[in-house]
C-alpha cells in the first residue's frame, strides 16, 4: 500500500483527481482522498487540477450528448421498423384511403377537376401510384406544371426532368412553370435538390374529382364526434 500511496501523490502532483487516482489505484476514494491531504498544491498545480476538471467534464458532456444521439437513432430505426412490419405492402384500398386523405389536404375541391397540389415528391409519387394502379389512368391524361421561384429559373430543365423521371410523365406533358418573382434573403441549402411545387392534373377528371370528393366525405362522417 505504501508503493500505492507514493504513486498517489505522484499523481496528485500532476493535477488528477482524487477520483481519477483511485480509479487508476484501485482503491476507494476516500482512501485515496486521505492519502492526497498530505499534498500541498502550488498555484500551478491547482490551475492544472481545475483545467482538468473543466476537460473531464467537457469529456463527460460530449458522451452524454453521443449516447443521447445514439439513442434517438435507435429509437428512429425502431419506429421505421415497425412502421414496415405494421403498414406491409399497400392494398388497394389502402391505397384509395391514402389518395382521399391527400386529396382532402392537398387537392383542387371546386371547378370540376382533378389536381393535387404538393412540393413533396413522396406526396405526389402517392397519388401517380392512385392514379396508374387504382384508377388505371392513362398516362396521355396527366399533365404537369411546377410552380417555383425565379431563382431556380437556370436549373428548370433539371426541375422538369426529375418529375418526369419520378411520375413517368414526357416532358411534352408539362406546362410553363409559374415562377414567383420575390427575390428570398437567401439561397438555401437544399437550392439543387428542390424541384418546387407540382402540380399534377388528369385531363377529364372532373368525374374523378367527384370521386374523391365523395371518399373524403365518407371519411368526414367516420371522423365526427359522437353527439
Amino acid at each position: 500500500m505504501f508503493d500505492k500511496k507514493l504513486q498517489a501523490h505522484a499523481l496528485r502532483r500532476r493535477g488528477k483527481s482524487v477520483g481519477d487516482i483511485a480509479f487508476k489505484l484501485g482503491v476507494s476514494k476516500s482512501t485515496a482522498s486521505l492519502w492526497c491531504r498530505e499534498i500541498e498544491l502550488t498555484s500551478t498545480q491547482q490551475e492544472r487540477l481545475r483545467a482538468n476538471a473543466i476537460a473531464a467534464g467537457h469529456r463527460g458532456r460530449l458522451i452524454g450528448t453521443q449516447k443521447n444521439r445514439q439513442k434517438r437513432l435507435d429509437a428512429i430505426q425502431l419506429s421505421k421498423d415497425l412502421g414496415k412490419r405494421e403498414i406491409g405492402k399497400l392494398t388497394k384500398r389502402d391505397l384509395t384511403i391514402l389518395a382521399a386523405a391527400l386529396f382532402w389536404a392537398e387537392g383542387a375541391k371546386t371547378g370540376s377537376r382533378f389536381m393535387f397540389v404538393n412540393s413533396d415528391p413522396s406526396m405526389v409519387l402517392c397519388m401517380y401510384k392512385y392514379l396508374s394502379e387504382v384508377e388505371k389512368i392513362e398516362p396521355n391524361r396527366l399533365s404537369m406544371t411546377v410552380q417555383i421561384n425565379r431563382i431556380h429559373e437556370k436549373r428548370i430543365h433539371k426541375v422538369f426532368r426529375f418529375w418526369s423521371s419520378l411520375l413517368e410523365i414526357p416532358l411534352r406533358q408539362f406546362g410553363k412553370p409559374y415562377y414567383i418573382d420575390v427575390t428570398p434573403k437567401k439561397v438555401y441549402a437544399n437550392y439543387d435538390s428542390y424541384y418546387g411545387i407540382a402540380r399534377l392534373r388528369v385531363r377529364g377528371g372532373a368525374s374523378l374529382q367527384y370521386k374523391l370528393l365523395g371518399y373524403i366525405d365518407a371519411l368526414q362522417n367516420n371522423s365526427r364526434l359522437p353527439r
